[in-house]
C-alpha cells in the first residue's frame, strides 16, 4: 500500500530539473540580498576584521564575488558547479571569521546559532554537486 502511494506521488512530482532550478533560484536570490547590503554599506568592516586576524584587507572585496557574482551565475545556470564552490567557500570564510564563537551555541528557540550559515554553506555544496539541470545557460 505504501509503495503504491509513494509511486503515485513520485509520478506526480518527479521533476529533478525543476528541483535543481528551484534550488538555484532560492539560494541565489537569497544570497543576493546579502550582496546588495555590501554594495550599500561597503566591506570596510570585513577588511578590518580580516586585518585583525593578520590577513590583507583587500580580501574583503571577495565578498562581492561570493555574494553577487556567484549567486547570479547560480541563478542563470552559468558555470554552476564553480559558482556553487565559490558560494560555499565564501560562507566558510565568513563563518570562520565571524561565527566560530557561536559554534557551540543555541538561540533562545533552540536553533543552532550557525544554522543560517550552515544552510547557505551546504546549499552551495549541493549546487556544486548536483549541477544546474536542464533549465540553465550551461547545462553541465
Amino acid at each position: 500500500m505504501f509503495t503504491a502511494i509513494n509511486n503515485g506521488f513520485a509520478r506526480f512530482v518527479d521533476g529533478p530539473n525543476a528541483g535543481k532550478l528551484l534550488l538555484r533560484l532560492t539560494f541565489g536570490i537569497l544570497m543576493l540580498f546579502h550582496g546588495y547590503a555590501k554594495t550599500q554599506h561597503g566591506v570596510g568592516w570585513i577588511a578590518d576584521l580580516l586585518q585583525s586576524h593578520g590577513l590583507p584587507g583587500f580580501i574583503a572585496y571577495g565578498a562581492f564575488i561570493g555574494e553577487i557574482i556567484a549567486p547570479i551565475m547560480i541563478i542563470v545556470g552559468f558555470m554552476t558547479r564553480l559558482a556553487g564552490f565559490i558560494f560555499a567557500f565564501n560562507l566558510l570564510v565568513a563563518t570562520l571569521l565571524v561565527g566560530m564563537g557561536h559554534f557551540y551555541k543555541l538561540t533562545e528557540v533552540g536553533a543552532w546559532a550557525l544554522e543560517t550559515e550552515a544552510l547557505y554553506f551546504f546549499g552551495g555544496l549541493i549546487i556544486m554537486l548536483v549541477g544546474p539541470g536542464k533549465y540553465a545557460v550551461m547545462k553541465n
